[in-house]
C-alpha cells in the first residue's frame, strides 16, 4: 500500500497511506467521498460528498429531474452529461433510461404523460393521466421521464405527431432553471473528477524544498524586472 510522506518544516511529517489508489479513485468516482472514506481521509470524504451531491441534487431537482439525459445522436446530443458523469452513480440511470428508450420504448421512470396534439394549449403542455382527467383522449402519448431523453425523439413516428419539440418544451416550462440545473450538475461532475485526482495521488502539500525552489524562481523574477 503506497504511502506519501510530506516533511514539514517543524513537527512530525504528514504522511498519507493512500492503500489501493485505482481502488480508492474508483470508489470516489462511483460515490463522491467513498474513496476517501476507504483512506480513512474522512473529513476531506464528508467534504466532498456534501458539497458535490448537494451542488448536484440541487441542480437535478431545480431542472425537475431532466437535466441529466444521456443522448449521442445528431440533433439531439447532450455533451453536457459527459461532465455530469463524473458524479458517478447519482448520473447512471441516465444511461438506463437512454438504453430502455432507445428504440422508442417508455422509460422505466415517468414523470408525466404528454398530449402531443394539445401541446397549443399551454394548460395541458405538462399533464398527467389518471382515470379522472383523462378526457377521453385516445391517441398515442409521449412519456417524459426521470433522467430521460426527450420523449418522443427517438421514435419518428411519435416525432412526426408532436407540434412542439419536447425539448423546446423543457427548456420554455422550465426557464432559466433549465439552464442553471444543468450548469450546476455538470460543475458537480466535474468537482468530483478533482475529488477522484486527490483521491488517487494524494493531498497537494507544498513541502519545504518545493517552497524553496518556489521562491528561488520568483527572487529571479523580481530581479530580472528591477534590471529592465
Amino acid at each position: 500500500m503506497p504511502e506519501i510522506v510530506y516533511p514539514q518544516e517543524s513537527g512530525e511529517p504528514v504522511v498519507v497511506d493512500l492503500k489501493d489508489p485505482y481502488w480508492a479513485a474508483f470508489l470516489a468516482w462511483i460515490w463522491p467521498g467513498a474513496g476517501h472514506f476507504y483512506q480513512k481521509r474522512y473529513a476531506k470524504g464528508f467534504l466532498f460528498m456534501i458539497c458535490i451531491l448537494s451542488t448536484y441534487f440541487f441542480g437535478l431537482g431545480i431542472g425537475q429531474g431532466r437535466v441529466v439525459y444521456a443522448s449521442f445522436k445528431p440533433g439531439n446530443l447532450r455533451w453536457q452529461f459527459v461532465c455530469q458523469l463524473g458524479v458517478g452513480a447519482p448520473a447512471l440511470p441516465a444511461i438506463i433510461q437512454s438504453m430502455k428508450t432507445k428504440k422508442g420504448g417508455d422509460p422505466y421512470w415517468v414523470l408525466c404523460e404528454r398530449f402531443p396534439a394539445d401541446y397549443s394549449n399551454s394548460s395541458l403542455a405538462f399533464h398527467k393521466i389518471t382515470p379522472e382527467n383523462n378526457n377521453d383522449y385516445t391517441g398515442e402519448t409521449i412519456k417524459d421521464g426521470f433522467m430521460a431523453p426527450p420523449g418522443g425523439m427517438n421514435n419518428p413516428r411519435r416525432r412526426s405527431r408532436v407540434q412542439t419539440d419536447t425539448l423546446g418544451r423543457w427548456h420554455f416550462e422550465g426557464k432559466h432553471y433549465f439552464e442553471m440545473g444543468t450548469l450546476f450538475t455538470v460543475i458537480a461532475g466535474l468537482l468530483n473528477l478533482l475529488a477522484v485526482y486527490d483521491a488517487f495521488c494524494g493531498p497537494a502539500i507544498i513541502t519545504p524544498a518545493q517552497r524553496e525552489m518556489l521562491e528561488s524562481k520568483k527572487n529571479k523574477k523580481s530581479k530580472k524586472k528591477s534590471k529592465q
